[in-house]
């Protein structure tokens, strides 16, 4: 592939967004920059709508419809689309899903992803089901980081949490990326009021022992049901409270731990026994942090998805299948991000009418 045109140095025309009109961007071919100025560096590719679990805040108890397979991106494609963004000045891919462990051959997409000249971070996010058996495979064809997600440690409130999902192989999952020596692992939790709220501590405790990150998440108002609202919903200063009545918390500034994302980091030590925690709390809805935001989204289908909240509407797995080249590729995804917004736009009132194993986290 050759690179993009230095046509794509000419500056944009001036846009109205979210109401205000901005100046002009100069576009850097080298540089994927929004017109809020935010540079984007990490790409988050959504490998499957598939997903092994149910979990409560992802998906209802039924699941959802999953798209054809000839319609999801193929190894090729993702491979290609990834080298565009590369090329734009992403350095960091994060595998998402669904569950991206469940789409067969992930350990070739991770070795072919992991060959593109700067990628200098690629992580995955999983729910650890079926890690304790692809941990050492997926280190050894150059996947770098692992964010497993446990939302408790209690196996009945696993189980309700995840609707059928066991807590055994995700531990046994977690032992496997230890000894296969993936570094800096996080644990990601979503805190739900009334379901897991009891178990922070308990995750504080275990990622403290095992020298683990542990993420706590704010559970955003996404879903096709209506599990979303004040009986579920815990603002994350109320989750920060309950860890703090276990530890002394202060920020953690020093930038140490890897991956830019949006979690507000903190180290903690236990007022009793004295073990250190570092704990990240992520909030999109009670304490926002669009003004930082560096990603850009790719959903299993192919289509860009510049922010969380907003659908998307440009098919580059349309554009590839029709022959595009890596120029108009390039212009294409430039354009969509000149109208990134400014932050998003959840409501209470309207969630967003989409199932988070579709979207890709």
């Amino acid at each position: 592939m050759s690179l993009p045109s230095r046509c794509a140095e000419r500056p944009t025309a001036a846009l109205g967004i979210g109401g205000a009109v901005r100046p002009d961007v100069l576009r850097n071919p080298f540089e994927l920059v929004d017109l809020q100025r935010r540079r984007v560096e990490y790409l988050r590719l959504s490998v499957t709508d598939r997903c092994n679990y149910r979990c409560s805040y992802c998906m209802p108890a039924a699941g959802v419809d999953v798209v054809p397979r000839a319609e999801l991106l193929d190894f090729a494609e993702m491979v290609a689309l990834t080298r565009v963004f590369v090329q734009l000045g992403v350095r960091r891919v994060r595998l998402t899903g669904g569950e991206p462990l469940v789409r067969r051959g992930i350990v070739d997409l991770v070795a072919q992803l992991a060959a593109i000249p700067g990628v200098d971070d690629l992580a995955m996010t999983t729910n650890g089901h079926l890690l304790a058996e692809l941990a050492a495979p997926l280190r050894a064809a150059g996947l770098q980081r692992l964010n497993i997600s446990i939302d408790t440690l209690e196996p009945a409130q696993f189980a309700k949490v995840s609707r059928g999902g066991a807590l055994q192989p995700v531990l046994d999952g977690i032992a496997a990326a230890q000894r296969a020596g993936f570094a800096a692992i996080k644990l990601n939790a979503v805190t739900l009021k009334g379901l897991n709220d009891d178990a922070l501590v308990p995750l504080c405790d275990f990622a403290a022992e095992q020298q683990l990150v542990l993420r706590l998440i704010e559970y955003m108002p996404i879903g096709v049901d209506a599990f979303w609202g004040p009986e579920t919903w815990l603002p994350v200063a109320e989750a920060r409270a309950r860890v703090s009545a276990a530890y002394a918390l202060e920020p953690d500034d020093s930038g140490e731990i890897p991956g830019g994302g949006p979690a507000r980091y903190w180290r903690g030590r236990h007022r009793q026994s004295g073990q250190e925690l570092r704990v990240g709390f992520i909030s999109a809805v009670s304490e926002k942090f669009c003004e930082a935001c560096n990603r850009v989204r790719l959903s299993p289908t192919g289509t860009l998805r510049e922010c969380l909240s907003a659908r998307g509407a440009l098919s580059l797995r349309d554009m590839l299948r029709a022959g595009a080249t890596v120029e108009q590729l390039t212009a294409a995804i430039r354009d969509a991000m000149a109208g990134k917004v400014d932050g998003h736009a959840y409501d209470a009132a309207v969630p967003t009418l989409e199932s988070m194993s579709a979207i890709g986290g």
